[in-house]
């Protein structure tokens, strides 16, 4: 049964990876729109998370933001399919304009390893494969339920030699070898983790558990870190990527003040383009314990 829904899933994947980029989005801006239109769970989660982390914005503004997100995210969802299907010189062409480059080049000039930050904003997947094309490169991953379409994602996802390792122990010590060595190394930083051994710290001014992870990379490896992400521009004309520093204090050995640093640097790049961040994904679902769940009424975090 596993293997037939790895196929069909596969299958979907490369008929809409045949769809050109124009038409892609505006599937995915048809799809954010029947989200909000139908009240899905997606638009009552990023409704409460943009009430959380822009208190201050009137209603109405609220309100278009949290309809442009859902639109945002269909677009994402659709784009997929075309980064990992059309030939990567072709989705290396959708990139118009490369903001910070010089950035990398400092950061790589003194032979140091290069971490990168990479929120779920934008197109990641298109950030993934510039960088890949350019450096040798490992990519922290989490591997779906389903071990046939696993491969299929490992492969696509590594068609210019970027390797993927798990997020387990041997990943990890793969990853602090690689950086340790001069290389780059990507991982996703804004995801709720599971589990003993990380922090709290505030992402938009609320308290809520973030990982270490990027900290323990930094402080065994030496690599420099740096936010990146690959803006959408408008009418389908491609995308912007945009590279930033990070917050000073992300490698502290204080995981409070590296968290808070962390989340900071997040927070900076979110702000620039608020309506391409997912906000449909449940960001503040662990706060430290007692303190009222957001997306559940009336009971608290344990």
């Amino acid at each position: 049964m596993a293997v037939s829904k790895a196929t069909f899933l596969i299958l979907a994947l490369k008929l809409a990876g045949k769809l050109p980029l124009r038409g892609a989005q505006l599937i995915g801006r048809l799809l954010g729109t029947l989200g909000w239109v139908f009240n899905s769970t997606s638009r009552k989660v990023t409704e409460i998370n943009l009430r959380i982390c822009f208190p201050d914005l009137p209603e109405s503004r609220r309100r278009d933001l949290a309809r442009s997100s859902l639109r945002h995210t269909g677009q994402t969802l659709m784009e997929i399919p075309l980064m990992w299907e059309w030939p990567v010189e072709d989705c290396l062409g959708l990139i118009r304009e490369i903001e910070g480059e010089e950035l990398l080049a400092e950061a790589k000039k003194d032979g140091r390893g290069l971490l990168l930050l990479a929120p779920h904003l934008g197109n990641w997947e298109l950030t993934g494969l510039y960088f890949s094309s350019r450096y040798r490169m490992a990519a922290l991953y989490s591997p779906p339920h389903i071990r046939e379409f696993e491969d299929y994602m490992i492969q696509v996802r590594g068609r210019m030699g970027s390797e993927l390792v798990r997020g387990d122990r041997r990943g990890l010590a793969r990853l602090i070898g690689l950086l340790r060595e001069g290389e780059v190394a990507g991982i996703l930083p804004d995801q709720s983790p599971r589990g003993k051994g990380n922090a709290y710290a505030p992402f938009f001014g609320m308290e809520v558990r973030t990982m270490t992870l990027v900290t323990k990379l930094l402080q065994k490896s030496g690599a420099k870190p740096l936010t990146v992400f690959a803006q959408r521009i408008k009418d389908g004309q491609g995308f912007r990527l945009v590279i930033r520093e990070c917050e000073p204090g992300i490698s502290d050995p204080d995981p409070v003040i590296a968290t808070t640093a962390l989340n900071k640097s997040i927070e900076s790049v979110v702000r620039e383009v608020p309506e391409q961040y997912q906000w449909e994904y449940k960001r503040f679902r662990h706060r430290p314990t007692g303190l009222p769940h957001p997306y559940k009424p009336g009971r608290v975090c344990k």
